[in-house]
């Protein structure tokens, strides 16, 4: 038996506006808030399924250039440019990590700045 990824924690400033962001990016809910202000957010199963719940952690410390670890995602239920329109309006920015332009994905930055991509797969 291996192991599989069942939680990626992130540290945030604002554990409650990234949980809030990244819950209508993947149309994840809230399971739970700690007393220190962490928020977990996953699928609406809850905890334990295919995909791994987001835990955000508060910290005071300021994000200090490229993330090493970044998230992935793709669309669901439209083509990647209107996915892409959705994500710029919920909070997101475009980001500069060095494409170089010729790239089939986007690179984007959540409100506390975490680089993520939007890949061109649509999923079903």
């Amino acid at each position: 038996m291996a192991s599989r990824v069942t939680e990626l924690v992130i540290d945030a400033r604002d554990p409650q506006r990234l949980a809030s962001f990244w819950c209508e990016v993947l149309d994840f809910v809230v399971l739970n808030t700690r007393d220190d202000g962490g928020v977990g957010i996953g699928p609406r199963e809850g905890f334990g399924g295919l995909q791994p719940v987001l835990v955000f952690n508060p910290t005071t410390a300021p994000k200090a250039g490229k993330l090493p670890l970044h998230i992935d995602v793709n669309a669901t239920d439209r083509d990647q440019d209107a996915e892409l329109e959705r994500l710029l309006a919920l909070g997101a920015r475009r980001a500069d990590i060095g494409q170089t332009g010729d790239e089939s994905w986007h690179c984007l930055a959540d409100p506390e700045g975490n680089e993520f991509c939007l890949l061109s797969t649509r999923l079903s």
